[in-house]
């Protein structure tokens, strides 16, 4: 028996309570974007069972894009890790009932030290949550589960409430790739990140070069000793002119019949894609794949050229 359909509407149920969600976001979620903003010591984020995970997720993702966090188990900290908590602190709770004794606990802490609180909240009428400073509503009509038991829809919309949050402050801070790869230096993602054009590009005598006079079996042999599957040329100022491939080879060998008679400054590719030799690895695989090109051109601040890229040399890096 298969139970894709009703898998499905598990899907699409979560789906609407998220929608319900979107629609519902006021100027209390910007309230709480600028509070965490101007926070000055670290965001605290709590929850009990589902919620507590929901809440773990969410530090990670704080943490990761340079949002100072930790989790702070409701349970633990009645039993004295509520003396991690700093008045420049903000604790954010998350709670679909609205109704547990520990979190009572840290938020009387909390008003006792001046800590502004967020709730995360499924039951906003609730006492627990009318007492944080700003609620932001993740209540759901119904759980995707058939009794209305198993937290599902609740804990999605909590989690994602969390990742609203993450990506608006990272919007608000201007947090770039650079800054985001200075956090993840280890895995596939500092690999594509941290990497650079100039620590892979081929440069000084090992760029094919030829002048504008050069015939195409001059071509041929240069593309070959150098063995990037290109040749270029440069202006009277360094920059590259032209770009000459293998493929444009085949191309020409095809279409000319006597193309040994023709010069590179007849062939050459003018209208070609070049890339600085600051940017990032993953970059210039990007151009590369949405150009099917193999080859770039790097260069330096003034546009001049200092190396040649190849795909094969993205490889080795072990990007992908």
């Amino acid at each position: 028996m298969s139970l894709i359909k009703y898998a499905q509407e598990v899907i699409l149920h979560e789906a609407e309570a998220l929608t319900a969600m979107a629609a519902r976001l006021g100027a209390g979620f910007d309230e709480a974007v600028a509070a965490i903003l101007d926070c000055k010591g670290r965001v605290i984020v709590s929850g009990m069972g589902k919620s507590g995970l929901v809440g773990k997720k969410i530090v990670a993702t704080f943490n990761s894009t340079g949002i100072s966090s930790f989790f702070l188990h409701p349970a633990e900290a009645l039993h004295g890790d509520l003396g991690l908590m700093r008045s420049e602190d903000i604790l954010m709770f998350i709670s679909k009932s609205g109704q547990m004794e520990e979190l009572e606990a840290i938020v009387a802490v909390s008003r006792r030290l001046d800590i502004k609180i967020i709730g995360l909240c499924g039951t906003v009428e609730s006492p627990l949550c009318q007492r944080a400073d700003i609620v932001l509503d993740c209540s759901v009509i119904s759980e995707a589960c058939p009794n209305n038991l198993v937290p599902t829809s609740s804990s999605t919309a909590a989690l994602v409430m969390g990742d609203a949050l993450a990506v608006a402050l990272l919007k608000a801070r201007n947090f770039s790739s650079s800054d985001f790869a200075v956090l993840h230096p280890g895995g596939f993602i500092g690999r594509r990140l941290l990497k650079k054009v100039s620590e892979y590009h081929h440069t000084g005598a090992d760029i094919p070069l030829v002048t504008a006079t050069a015939t195409v079996s001059e071509m041929i042999l240069e593309m070959t000793g150098k063995r990037l599957g290109c040749v270029l040329m440069k202006d009277e100022e360094g920059r590259p002119a032209g770009i000459f491939t293998d493929g444009d080879l085949r191309r020409l060998m095809e279409k000319n019949k006597d193309p040994f008679r023709l010069t590179a400054g007849d062939v050459m590719i003018k209208n070609f894609k070049g890339i600085s030799q600051d940017a990032i690895l993953d970059a210039a695989l990007a151009l590369m794949e949405k150009h099917a090109i193999t080859q770039l051109p790097t260069l330096d601040r003034e546009k001049r050229l200092v190396g040649v890229i190849h795909l094969h040399d993205i490889l080795k890096s072990k990007l992908v």
